[in-house]
This record gives C-alpha cells, structure tokens and sequence, in this order.
C-alpha cells in the first residue's frame, strides 16, 4: 500500500524534525541558513539530501562511510537562478527546453532552466521497502513552451542505490523542444578507474572549447595526445592535467547496449555504479575537473543529446521534439555497488 504524504514549506525550519519513520527508513526535514528547504532520507546504508522546492536538486549522498559528491566552495545550497549560483550539489537536472553549455550564439544560461526552477508541490510517497521524494513543477510563458515536470527520487531500504526520476508532459498545442541531462557531479578520488559496458573506441574527448573554459598550453597540449590516442584517460591519476576540464562525448548509445553500465572503481576497494537504458538516454558525457577549489569525477552524465547548447543539438539532429500533451520518462540508477 503506498502512502502520500503532502510537504508544505510551513513544515520547515533550521530544526530537524522527523516527518516519516520506521525500522529501516527515516525522514526528515529541516531549512539551511539560506531559508532553501531540505528533506534527508536515510537508510542502514546512508541518506540523500535533496531540496523538494529547489528543482528537486539532490545536494548530498553519503554512502557505506562516502561522501558521492564533488569537492566544491559551497556549504549550504545558495538561493540563485541558474546553477552556477549554487554550484555544490551532487546532481542537478539539466534542460529541459534548453541544455547545456551555450554557444556564443545561444541566449539560455548555462544547463538550461531546470536545475533551479521554483517547485509548484512537493510530497513523499511511501511503500514497504522504500521513500520516493516527488516534485512537480509547470512552466509557462506566454507565447512560448508550456510543459510539466515531474522528477522524483526514490531511496529504497538497506540499498546503497538510488534512482533519480524525470517525466516531462508538454501541455502545449504545439510541440516543445526537450534537452534533458541527468547532471550527476560525482566525487573525485585519485586513482579511481573507469568502466563500462560499451566500447572504448566509442568514447571521444570534446574538441568544442566551451566559453567557461580558459586553455593553458599545458592543457592543451594534453588534450592533444588524447586526440592523437598517445594517452587513454582511463583512470584518475593526473590530477594537474585536469585544469581545466576534460570532458568525452559518447554517442549513439543504442547501437551498443539497451541497458547501460558504468562503473568508477576506487582504489580503496568501493566501486560507483550507474545504469540507466539508452532508450531514454541515448547519449552521455565524462566530466573530469581537478583544481583547489572544485574536483569532479563524473565519470557518466545520461543525456538526450550532447551538451553544446540548443543550436548544436538543432544541428547535429539530436534536439526531440514534443508532440502537443506528449510525455518522456527518463530513470537512473546510481550509487556504491
């Protein structure tokens, strides 16, 4: 039997209070600093923290004594209006009209108008085995997109797995364009190594220099030997190449595998898992910074299309396109194994 639970922002405050609990699963809710809503699930494994109001960001996950998220200069989630303004979460979802990193003649910020948008409601669905935190959000402006998003987050008992959950309905007469990425920022550990169920060969670095990104001659003399195959970045163990970022493009997912497996195993013996169908993700990118201030090992970001901005996926023919009230459904697995 599912139960629903309705979360109003009244409920919140910088107390912790305990909203839903029982032998395996415990909920909580509580309100940062910065007055941005907060609801803490937690296992026998460990917990996510994810902000039911703030495009349903997931700020935190904490697993089997680890930290998933990236290094990063924030400590509280920070009240903005794109994602740059509170750059510290674990994942964000990305798009969905526009995604990405804009190019020069792109007009959308960076990642699109999702990972920061105003939740409408929020409430927690629970069954025997398991918590689903749920959002809901519609966007509207006249004469432009309509469209109703729908993520979710589901923790299930004594899993250190966890899925990540998209649907979006265009409420349009007219069709909506839909980029969307699952922007996963995972953690950075030296010596970590990649794999996944898909060749090598179909991993190619990025050529494209986003505007974010700034070139040193190192850097790109770097990437270079990547191009040429002098060096296959299989495993983090080059920590002052990676500044600025490196990133790969995997496309066309379903030429290779209807279900998708990646994997970054650490030195210490643990190994980060995501899954997800290249059905509703047909493409997918690597993302690897290291500097003194932010550290990334996202070792796979699904995605519908790469992320070079609106223009580039009109272009490459890999922008989808909405039928008036049609929907997408879009799911990840992810976590320690």
């Amino acid at each position: 039997m599912k139960t629903t639970i309705p979360l109003y922002r009244e409920l919140f405050s910088s107390e912790k209070k305990i909203l839903l609990q029982n032998s395996q699963i415990t909920v909580e809710g509580f309100k940062y600093n910065s007055g941005i809503e907060a609801i803490k699930i937690s296992n026998q494994k460990g917990f996510i923290t994810v902000l039911p109001f703030y495009g349903q960001i997931i700020w935190d996950a904490y697993f089997n004594g680890h930290s998933l998220k990236m290094k990063n200069m924030f400590s509280e989630p920070k009240c903005g209006t794109e994602i740059i303004d509170t750059y510290g979460c674990f994942s964000f979802h990305s798009g969905l009209i526009r995604n990405g990193c804009p190019a020069q003649e792109d007009n959308h910020p960076l990642h699109g108008e999702m990972p920061c948008a105003a939740m409408d409601k929020a409430w927690l669905e629970f069954e025997d085995d398991h918590v689903a935190l749920c959002s809901e959000y519609e966007y509207v402006k006249g004469f432009g997109d309509h469209y109703l998003a729908q993520p979710k987050v589901i923790l299930y008992a004594d899993s250190s797995l966890f899925d990540i959950q998209m649907q979006v309905t265009n409420l349009a007469s007219v069709e909506m364009p839909l980029q969307y990425m699952c922007h996963m920022n995972y953690c950075y550990e030296h010596g970590a190594k990649f794999s996944q169920n898909i060749p090598d060969t179909a991993i190619k670095l990025r050529e494209s220099v986003p505007a974010h990104v700034k070139p040193t001659p190192k850097w790109s003399a770097f990437n270079e030997k990547i191009k040429q195959g002098e060096y296959h970045l299989t495993c983090l163990d080059n920590d002052e190449l990676y500044n600025p970022e490196i990133v790969f493009f995997m496309d066309d997912l379903q030429q290779y595998q209807a279900n998708l497996e990646y994997r970054m195993q650490s030195p210490d013996g643990h190994c980060y898992l995501t899954k997800f169908s290249s059905e509703h993700f047909n493409y997918a990118t690597r993302w690897i910074l290291y500097n003194a201030d932010q550290q990334v090992g996202a070792f796979v970001l699904p995605a519908t299309c790469r992320p070079e901005g609106y223009l580039a996926a009109q272009r490459s023919g890999t922008l989808i396109m909405l039928a008036p009230h049609e929907s997408r459904m879009f799911s990840v697995t992810t976590g320690i194994e």
